[in-house]
């Protein structure tokens, strides 16, 4: 039997691999880079013999030429290598993304595989800054946060009881960690592409739809409209968040908050925080410590690290 032995739940940006020169004279941003590095640092020291990362797809790997919900990588991974983020391929855990899919079928979830997945800094950036150097093998888990409609809150939180069930039960390895990246709160000016309203949305829309094995040919436009966006941070939401986390609570999430309230009371971004959902589900809401807290409208988003250490 297999055990959990740590969670981290951590936001991402590749603004601190493109614009850190920008932000090196605050403390605020040092303190989320160096809870990024403590975390890293715990979870070397857990030992896991494979990571399981929960992560959103920013059009980079996912279009809307096949949009799964939830999709499980099952054998090579490939980095799309955004921004700073690591290029190619990754090292994989095949056989426990392929045992985490099978058994989340037998208990009836509709779930997408792929054997050649890619993905881009909802993965990749914690890749870089937790997993580091030590090479351990990923399954990566890709939800849906960004092309409407997306699951649930109240499914995410089954998918992710379920994956704990599963990876408790899973003889493949011995000792797995989980990590959940995105959120908190921040808004993108991802349109919904059943609605554009704007030569921008209209723009990106498109490029959501076709650029599949071209999404290069759109990233210099798209890259100007992202970072030159003006920040949407709720830090009274993401103290909260953080909150129930702490305590334990964080399985309420879907009963305090509707999918729409969500967006509405902490941007469209928001939705990653679906996978911090997933995350706490798996090791069973135990209480969890914050390491860091950074409100960063240079980078669009409230930033967050935290650890849940199994026991």
């Amino acid at each position: 039997m297999a055990k959990i032995v740590l969670g981290i739940g951590a936001s991402h940006t590749t603004l601190m691999n493109t614009a850190w020169q920008k932000v090196d004279h605050l403390d605020r941003a040092h303190q989320f880079r160096d809870g990024l590095n403590e975390a890293s640092r715990r979870l070397a020291e857990s030992k896991p013999d494979a990571v399981v990362i929960i992560g959103s797809n920013h059009f980079r790997g996912f279009w809307l030429d096949m949009m799964p919900s939830f999709t499980i990588g099952v054998g090579e991974v490939i980095s799309a290598g955004e921004h700073g983020t690591p290029a190619g391929n990754l090292p994989s855990h095949a056989a426990l993304g392929q045992h985490i899919t099978d058994q989340l079928l037998k208990r009836d979830f509709d779930i997408a595989f792929s054997a050649r997945l890619v993905i881009d800094h909802g993965i990749s950036h914690a890749v870089q800054w937790l997993v580091k150097s030590t090479e351990c093998p990923i399954v990566p888990i890709v939800v849906n946060c960004f092309a409407p409609p997306l699951p649930t809150l109240g499914r995410t939180r089954a998918f992710g009881e379920a994956l704990g069930r599963i990876l408790a039960e899973t003889s493949t390895v011995g000792r797995i960690a989980v990590i959940a990246t995105g959120g908190l709160s921040h808004q993108l000016p991802f349109p919904d592409w059943r609605a554009p309203r704007s030569d921008d949305d209209e723009f990106l829309a498109e490029s959501f739809r076709v650029g599949r094995g071209c999404w290069q040919e759109f990233e210099q436009r798209r890259r100007s409209i992202v970072v030159n966006a003006p920040p949407r941070l709720n830090e009274e939401f993401d103290q909260h968040l953080l909150e129930l986390l702490r305590e334990g609570r964080l399985v309420s999430l879907p009963d305090e908050f509707s999918d729409q309230e969500l967006i509405t009371t902490a941007g469209n971004g928001a939705a990653e925080i679906r996978a911090w959902l997933i995350m706490a589900a798996a090791l069973g809401y135990q209480k969890g410590e914050v390491l860091a807290y950074s409100p960063m409208p240079e980078w669009l988003t409230g930033m967050a690290v935290t650890v849940i250490d199994a026991h």
